[in-house]
């Protein structure tokens, strides 16, 4: 090639030493801008998530133990809280023994993304004694199924789409509409009867709401009526009744304490594992006499056929499907609906003027007659003082996930097996997402008087996705009607110190239910 003029070659045209030094300035300043942006983006590490320190050893169990810990998990709700504010919107505890890490998410933005990113099989932290019981203890029958309580991946799948058609369909909820009238009818008498002097109902009135959830259920569940709200209930029905109560009693310690159980057999363990069996021989009785009589009918499916002849029929080859649907209504339905009525009761007698309100919407479309969904649909004041109560003290105040591939959540790289849960009993009673949060105010819900969308994943009481509650539906009408029958009848108070709340292991008020029932003049 040719030298250009004045001797250099295209393309290397001379520079002077200040302008070279200027360029070379430029270009590290983009180098590093650039090199900031990528960090500011890149996930942090797992690490780095902050929360309590672990101690060598220990880890940080030793902040539940009796007397030196300074967490108590009966006072989960309070620790929520204390963590968030200490912490920010996500926590980290680790080094839980016998237990994965668990990190606690405050930022529904982060839940929405959570849940919106799960696959198709979403692995949700449930009961380890149950799961020990259904996989380990009696494998034999639940081998091939192990039902929607317990169990993940393509177990809990299929088992899923065997009953989701039958349990999910709205046509199929109202066939229940009038036994759960019914039962409504029967616990507002029960409830005349078992009053005092002075109205109020004894310090076990707990109890007696359990008897209401478990004779609903049973009607759903077994197709059957068992009579718990009658003083001349049979043996087997107050052997049920116990067998339950010994369960929820029981899995408390076994969930929320030091699980020795899995190293001795405890006594708490022992119990547990009898009343479970006595509740699986009692769900099988009634299952097969359904069975039974469904075979005499050349098992034949009908408009109106019940939920558990309709679950039967879909599975003629494994009717321990319906057996063990039954087992897991029981299981999470008496239990969840128990706390939902203590709460919205509780709440109601404490704050009289949203109950005046709410008796005179039920007054005005009731009219002493029978319930009929029209008339449920009318009762938008009823729904809107159960959703509040439901979003200030949700009956399981954190949901979760167990993440099955690491995901980024509020910009750390969290790792697959990680337990994340969804705190929103914190979320739903805060400031940032909600108007006056700790105040009662059903009319926040109402259309005419909403005056913001609020976050649709700030409050889920069923849960959300694949493996939200499959028994909504029933548990709506549940509530909707023994709430609307109670208030009705009686106007609801409560004379006594006022009740903390604390998880055991639903969240409800702690303490004797001994409300006062004064019985209202029938309007004309």
């Amino acid at each position: 090639m040719e030298p250009a003029a004045g001797g250099e070659e295209l393309g290397q045209a001379s520079q002077s030493p200040q302008l070279s030094l200027h360029l070379n300035m430029i270009m590290r300043r983009t180098l590093c801008s650039a090199v900031s942006d990528i960090g500011a983006v890149l996930p942090k590490s797992y690490q780095k998530v902050p929360g309590p320190r672990p101690l060598p050893l220990l880890g940080n169990n030793w902040r539940f133990l009796p007397y030196i810990g300074q967490y108590k998990l009966e006072e989960i709700d309070k620790l929520s809280l204390m963590l968030r504010s200490r912490y920010g919107r996500i926590v980290r505890i680790s080094n839980l023994l016998g237990r994965p890490d668990m990190v606690f998410l405050y930022d529904p933005n982060e839940i929405e993304k959570v849940f919106r990113g799960e696959d198709t099989l979403p692995y949700r932290p449930s009961m380890p004694s149950l799961d020990y019981y259904k996989h380990q203890l009696r494998k034999d029958f639940f081998s091939d199924i192990g039902g929607v309580i317990a169990t993940h991946g393509e177990k809990w799948h299929q088992f899923r789409t065997k009953v989701q058609h039958a349990l999910l369909q709205p046509r199929i909820a109202q066939l229940y509409l009038k036994p759960i009238e019914e039962t409504a009818n029967e616990f507002v008498n029960r409830i005349r009867d078992i009053r005092n002097e002075n109205n109020e109902v004894p310090d076990d009135f707990l109890n007696e709401i359990h008897k209401w959830s478990l004779e609903s259920i049973a009607k759903i569940a077994l197709d059957a009526r068992l009579g718990c709200l009658t003083p001349d209930g049979s043996q087997e029905t107050q052997e049920l009744i116990d067998a339950v109560n010994t369960f929820f009693k029981n899995v408390v310690i076994l969930e929320l304490k030091i699980p020795f159980w899995r190293v001795i057999s405890t006594r708490t363990w022992k119990e547990y594992v009898e009343a479970l069996d006595t509740i699986m021989r009692i769900v099988y009785k009634f299952v097969s006499k359904t069975l039974d009589e469904l075979k005499n009918k050349n098992n034949e499916c009908k408009e109106d056929s019940s939920l558990l002849q309709r679950v039967l029929y879909e599975n003629l080859d494994n009717p321990k499907v319906a057996v063990i649907l039954a087992l897991d209504l029981f299981l999470v339905g008496i239990d969840t609906t128990s706390a939902a009525v203590s709460s919205i009761l509780y709440q109601l007698s404490l704050h009289q003027e949203i109950q005046n309100m709410l008796y005179e919407e039920i007054n005005r479309v009731l009219q002493n007659g029978p319930i009929d969904m029209k008339k449920l649909d009318q009762m938008v004041y009823l729904k809107a003082c159960i959703k509040e109560t439901l979003r200030m003290y949700p009956v399981v105040i954190g949901n979760g996930r167990c993440l099955k591939k690491d995901t980024v959540v509020c910009g750390y790289t969290i790792p697959k097996g990680t337990q994340i849960v969804f705190q929103h009993h914190a979320i739903s009673n805060s400031e940032e997402y909600f108007d006056d949060p700790n105040v009662y105010k059903p009319e926040r819900w109402l259309k005419k008087q909403k005056k913001k969308q609020y976050h649709p994943f700030a409050t889920l009481p069923f849960g959300y996705g694949k493996r939200m509650c499959l028994g909504k539906r029933f548990a709506d009408l549940e509530l909707q009607c023994l709430i609307a029958k109670i208030i009705e009848t009686y106007k609801v108070e409560f004379k006594r110190k006022l009740l903390d709340y604390s998880v055991h292991p639903m969240y409800m008020p702690h303490g004797p239910l001994n409300f006062k029932y004064t019985e209202r003049k029938k309007k004309t």
